[in-house]
């Protein structure tokens, strides 16, 4: 069946420590996007960590998909297990 969800989140309100490997190409992807990020927000003092980006963007991905909204409404599901 397909959903059409960009991903299928699991959500739980303790933190989680989580080890993942990354494809080089995207880690190079991460580490720049910190440098700019680093340039432009006179709040970061500097590059951000590639591993400090991963829950935001993780975060802003899962709030910006409109069809997880929508099933997540009709199931009535919170991530929860």
């Amino acid at each position: 069946m397909t959903t059409g969800l960009k991903l299928g989140p699991l959500a739980d309100e303790k933190p989680v420590k989580l080890t993942v490997e990354l494809p080089a190409g995207l880690f190079r992807d991460l580490t720049a996007y910190g440098e700019i990020l680093g340039r432009v927000e006179s709040s970061a003092g500097g590059p951000v960590e590639p591993a400090r980006l991963i829950v935001p963007m993780l975060q802003r991905f899962i709030a910006t998909d409109r069809r997880f909204a929508k099933a997540r409404r009709s199931s009535g599901s919170k991530g929860q297990e």
